[in-house]
């Protein structure tokens, strides 16, 4: 175990499997809703901020700059479903459904996947939610790009300082 996870007073969560940034480069379970920035499949600048609520699966998709999702009438839509199988990449199938307070029914050995979750939560047949999330989401997106031009440093980031301190470096 590195030297920085060991001294990290947050606990690290390796994720379940490898995924691709490209379609989904953003996906978090906050706020309670699964939720996150997913990239449009027709037009290279533009993205979608798509969420699921927990427990009630109201479902929301629109573009960063808040228009309406076309495909999201009446049930989930493209980006809604890759965001699902983005999640179970990152945080496996089993925490995202026990995020989602979706009952499997599964026993361990086969435990749920994407496809069954999608199909879970359709079945309820949930309602469109506001889009008034999409806007923080996409602030947390910009931010953690942000991190990712930072040149690799030791030094602590100001807006990090509120960690607290577990032991000094000599």
């Amino acid at each position: 175990m590195p030297v920085w996870e060991l001294s990290s007073t947050a606990r690290v969560v390796p994720p379940a499997r490898p995924r691709k940034l490209a379609k989904v480069p953003f996906v978090e379970l906050a706020d309670g809703r699964l939720q996150g920035v997913v990239s449009s499949g027709s037009d290279a600048g533009r993205v979608y901020v798509s969420s699921i609520a927990t427990a009630t699966y109201a479902f929301a998709c629109s573009t960063n700059n808040n228009r309406p999702c076309g495909g999201a009438r009446g049930g989930f839509c493209n980006h809604i479903r890759a965001l699902v199988g983005e999640a179970v990449l990152q945080y496996g199938a089993e925490r995202v459904a026990r995020y989602l307070k979706a009952d499997t029914g599964d026993t361990p050995d086969t435990g749920p996947d994407a496809n069954g979750l999608v199909a879970l939560m359709t079945a309820t047949r949930p309602s469109q939610g506001d889009t008034s999330a999409a806007a923080p989401v996409f602030s947390r997106f910009l931010r953690h790009l942000a991190y990712l031009e930072l040149e690799p440093t030791t030094v602590p980031l100001p807006e990090m300082q509120w960690f607290p301190p577990t032991r000094t470096v000599a």
